[in-house]
Formats: C-alpha cells, sequence, structure tokens
C-alpha cells in the first residue's frame, strides 16, 4: 500500500502542450500537482474511516 509507482496523470490536450516544451521542467510538475491532489481524498477517507472505527470500537467496549 505505501510502494508508489512512477504514472503520468495528464489528460490529453495538456501532454499534447507539454511534449512540445524543451527540458520537461513543466510537464514534471504539472504531473506531481496532479498525483498531489489525488492523494487529499484518500487521506481524507483515511481518517474518517479512522474515527468511525475507533468510535465503533468504544462503543462496543462501552457495553460490555
Amino acid at each position: 500500500m505505501f510502494i508508489s509507482f512512477p504514472a503520468d496523470a495528464q489528460c490529453a490536450m495538456c501532454r499534447a502542450v507539454l511534449e512540445s516544451e524543451e527540458g520537461q521542467e513543466t510537464a514534471k510538475g504539472i504531473n506531481n500537482g496532479i498525483v498531489y491532489l489525488m492523494i487529499i481524498p484518500y487521506i481524507l477517507i483515511g481518517v474518517v474511516g479512522y474515527f468511525i472505527y475507533r468510535n465503533k470500537k468504544n462503543a462496543t467496549t462501552a457495553e460490555e
């Protein structure tokens, strides 16, 4: 789960524009930005899931 693989996450039009640039630094920055934007929802879902799990565990412990 914590292993990362390189991924190109650009749309076709962005890729066409950025591939024509020399150096490819802007394309790398765009790719990194897209990947960071994709990570945030997964982190939020994980945090919410953790709190739900913790609350359910505490509720079952209190009942016993």
